[in-house]
């Protein structure tokens, strides 16, 4: 039986932006929301009706989490699996242990790629030193990845040879790494894939990302430069990815489109994703919402684009000027373009490099959506080009 809004409470792990402009979904919805994280300050804390402070494991936290609520998600992935596996003991969570543990772990990632028939990145599973030797030729130059805890950039070297590798590998802690071989990138996709328990997927429109020092920087879509074919193939590929793993939510699917024109998979999220945030103001349903329906058993029906649309990631560095010292960003006048919808996520603390909002510009056309981002960019001192 779905739980229907107005009459349950859903529960969220996770404290940050993701989780709080979920519980701001499933609160216009008519849910109550109860999340659990240890920050007494965290965005998501500050919205929901209850805010349990205290560390993920924590088994009396999640058991009382596990009381007051009817459902339960993650907004991160890694949370860890066997506080998602105590949940489930008694109550509906999506996603399951199963699926996140999967994605905690490239070297388990990448074998479900091969497992689902998308093509990935050659690639080499690097658990002790003594596996290095046995690295192909082929794999160099190559990415040198953690297999755990890796988000944005982090825990990732490049390295042309095996020196190099080896240098990178003892830099890394001589952790669990994935080795993947380097190739010639055209452009960064991403497509949000939503199944619901009984296996029924839904898929969102192509997105388009440009990354600037491992972190996304912006999103367009309609993707400008991908075709009809590719598109559809990368919306197949996700689905067969989430179903495959039993997953039940939104689930972000990363693809780099090669300069010959191939696809392969990068990497995966089991959550909505910061390039997904251009759904609350361009679709008929944010990825939030598919996220509420999807672990309530609600409907899910196929999201519809109603407006071409550039997301901006707002990083805490547009809080500061040339010299260091702190700014207010020109809200009035971003605010003022045609189309342009901010998104603040309520810290409290602006850092260099920590996300602090989004800006979605949508527009008649793609190409006004562009020209009033660019816009905005001059305003914040952002590069305007991408």
């Amino acid at each position: 039986m779905p739980l229907l809004p107005g009459a349950a409470t859903l529960g969220v792990l996770g404290g940050g932006q993701l989780g709080r402009m979920f519980v701001h979904a499933a609160q216009a919805l008519g849910y109550r929301c109860v999340v659990l994280d240890p920050d007494a300050a965290s965005p998501a804390g500050a919205v929901a009706q209850d805010h349990l402070k205290a560390d993920y494991l924590d088994a009396a936290a999640l058991e009382e989490l596990a009381r007051r609520c009817d459902a339960i998600t993650t907004e991160f992935e890694n949370v860890p699996a066997r506080a998602l596996e105590q949940l489930a003991r008694t109550r509906v969570v999506a996603p399951g242990a199963s699926a996140v543990a999967i994605c905690q772990d490239r070297a388990r990632e990448k074998a479900h790629f091969d497992a689902s028939g998308v093509a990935c990145a050659p690639y080499a599973v690097l658990r002790a030193p003594a596996d290095l030797a046995a690295v192909p030729d082929a794999l160099l130059p190559g990415i040198l990845k953690t297999a755990r805890l890796g988000y944005d950039g982090k825990g990732q070297r490049r390295v042309a040879d095996r020196a190099q590798l080896a240098a990178a590998f003892d830099e890394l802690g001589r952790v669990d790494c994935v080795l993947e071989q380097m190739l010639p990138l055209a452009l960064e996709l991403s497509v949000l894939v939503v199944r619901g328990a009984g296996g029924e997927v839904v898929t969102y429109p192509v997105q388009q990302n440009l990354h600037r020092d491992g972190i996304l920087a912006v999103t367009e879509v309609p993707a400008p430069d991908v075709d009809a074919a590719l598109q559809a193939q990368a919306r197949r590929s996700a689905a067969a990815i989430a179903t495959g793993m039993g997953y039940v939510g939104v689930l972000c699917v990363e693809f780099f489109v090669l300069k010959d024109g191939r696809l392969v998979v990068n990497e995966m999220a089991p959550r909505p994703h910061n390039s997904g945030h251009y759904t609350m103001n361009a679709c008929d349903l944010s990825q939030f919402e598919m996220q509420v329906r999807a672990m309530a058993g609600l409907p899910l029906r196929e999201p519809r684009l109603h407006s071409p649309v550039v997301m901006l990631n707002l990083l805490g560095d547009l809080w500061f000027d040339a010299t260091g010292r702190e700014r207010a960003p020109d809200w009035a006048g971003v605010l003022a373009l045609p189309g342009a919808e901010l998104h603040l996520y309520g810290k409290a603390q602006a850092r260099p490099g920590r996300k602090m909002g989004h800006l979605n510009v949508i527009g008649a056309t793609a190409e006004e959506a562009r020209e009033h981002a660019r816009r905005a960019c001059a305003l914040l001192g952002l590069p305007d080009t991408w």
